[in-house]
């Protein structure tokens, strides 16, 4: 072992998502062994799973797209399939409201809306881009105004924001945004409206690939597959946590005790583990977003004015969700029957102050189907799936900075490690491939001592490198090809 390796000891993850499958690839496949993985259900993914149903659709839970940031897990996924395992596409995603249909970003197609709607768009941007303020975004609703102007914040941005956080915008912060939203380039805009021509090439997902065979749940099961066999436990939930004795108690009555513990799982319910009340306080400080994600398989084809369109985004309150995807755009075999068959799958969003009633949430997402023109009548409806999931967005408030500073190093001073979506909540970090990259540079971390760039510098990995486009970051020096030396088991 050489002067600049750590002995880790016993590692647990907790979690068998993006990050913690993304941890154990990465201690797999350095050559050290001491660790073990948990998740509570019976199959790996976490909220990337894919599920599928009694009629043979196939559903995510969540519309996901795979893109990348990251050299090391463009590679990942390039052998983890074939070479006709993957369906790529280019990205076509839209808005829908006063009863057309504007192309993403809103604010640089502003020329498809109504003369009057337009010239409001067009001189709220003008006077936000004029007016000068040294004075720091208050939040995020004042980001919006500052940034986009009256016009394009009251048709879109606020409404569209407040439906999809399920909180109101000035309740959240403004550090987060990155590459989250797309600011606007007023003169971009003008000569838009001008010429009447779409401007859709924004943002790191305009090209994603899907896989061709279950779902986006297929790359993790995949990547599982490629781990010791051994060193995964399903279905075995942790009950008990005790940071001092650097334990953890499992569903089954059994106990580990671990030098390092990496946890995936939503960062209150592992304070709630701990029962230490400092971390369980900090914790109650945070706050989310639940989702409702509702399946609709159809008969028939879908229609033309659909054909090509990957996801809707939906600001008004003629419907229930946000977004739309046309899932078996994705693959055909999403559904049973390609040549009679199509889906959507539509998402809600849901919070203490947006709630939802699971008796009517799928009959009011048929009726706003019908009602945006998604779907002509409730007859081509073959089937509906829901599914819940309690933990659905991290919600980036005022105070979320605060929390995470003071708890995670806390944590960490007790040997563990929190990263993920919910692990470290932070949603501008918290794709597939941003989670990934917080597991396997976690485990770098803990090994080596690399820097953890995912976590601790969102801002640095979504920005586009000028040479290299959004593929930002190629393979760090902690990265495989592995030229680390391989590991012994180290004593805890």
């Amino acid at each position: 072992m050489s002067a600049n390796t750590r002995r880790p000891g016993r590692v647990v993850i907790l979690g068998a998502g993006p990050t913690g499958l993304g941890a154990a690839f990465y201690l797999a496949q350095t050559g050290f062994d001491d660790w073990a993985l948990y998740e509570r259900d019976g199959q790996v993914g976490g909220l990337a799973k894919s599920l599928k149903d009694e009629r043979g659709f196939t559903w995510d839970i969540g519309a996901h797209v795979v893109f990348s940031h990251y050299d090391v897990y463009s590679r990942l996924l390039d052998g983890l399939f074939d070479s006709d395992g993957w369906i790529e596409h280019q990205r076509e995603s839209w808005v829908r409201l006063l009863d057309r249909w504007v192309p993403y970003p809103f604010q640089n197609n502003i020329h498809r809306l109504p003369p009057a709607d337009r010239a409001r768009c067009l001189e709220g941007l003008i006077q936000a881009a004029t007016t000068v303020s040294g004075t720091p975004f208050a939040n995020f609703e004042d980001f919006i105004l500052r940034t986009f102007g009256r016009g394009i914040a009251d048709l879109f941005m606020l409404p569209y924001n407040r439906k999809i956080w399920a909180y109101q915008p000035a309740q959240m912060a403004a550090n987060w945004i990155g590459e989250r939203v797309a600011v606007v380039d007023p003169q971009r805009v003008a000569r838009n409206v001008i010429h009447g021509v779409d401007d859709v090439d924004w943002g790191p997902n305009r090209t994603f690939r899907f896989p061709r065979f279950g779902g986006t749940g297929a790359i993790w099961a995949s990547l599982a597959k490629r781990l010791p066999a051994s060193s995964i436990v399903t279905r075995n939930p942790a009950v008990a946590l005790d940071p001092d004795a650097r334990t953890i108690r499992f569903a089954d009555g059994t106990q580990e005790r671990y030098r390092t513990l990496i946890s995936t799982i939503p960062i209150d319910q592992l304070a709630k583990l701990s029962g230490r009340k400092a971390w369980i306080d900090a914790a109650t400080n945070l706050s989310y977003s639940s989702t409702w994600v509702i399946g609709v398989g159809l008969e028939g084809k879908a229609p033309e004015e659909l054909a090509t369109k990957c996801w809707v985004y939906f600001p008004e309150d003629n419907c229930p969700f946000y977004r739309v995807t046309h899932y078996s755009l994705y693959s055909p075999n999403n559904v049973a029957d390609i040549t009679r068959q199509w889906s959507l799958l539509c998402e809600v969003s849901e919070s203490a102050e947006k709630p939802v009633c699971r008796e009517t949430i799928v009959k009011e997402t048929i009726r706003g189907l019908i009602a945006t023109g998604m779907i002509a009548s409730a007859k081509q409806v073959s089937h509906t799936w829901l599914h819940r999931v309690e933990y659905g967005y991290p919600t980036p408030t005022r105070e979320r900075d605060q929390v995470l500073y003071d708890l995670l190093p806390d944590m960490e001073r007790c040997g563990i490690v929190s990263r993920g979506r919910f692990g470290a909540w932070r949603y501008e970090v918290a794709n597939q491939d941003h989670s990934f990259m917080q597991g396997f540079e976690a485990a770098a971390h803990i090994l080596f001592g690399a820097p953890e760039l995912t976590v601790w510098h969102p801002g640095l990995v979504n920005t586009p490198h000028p040479a290299l486009g959004w593929d930002r970051w190629q393979v760090p020096s902690f990265a495989p090809p592995f030229s680390q030396p391989r590991y012994t088991r180290a004593a805890a």
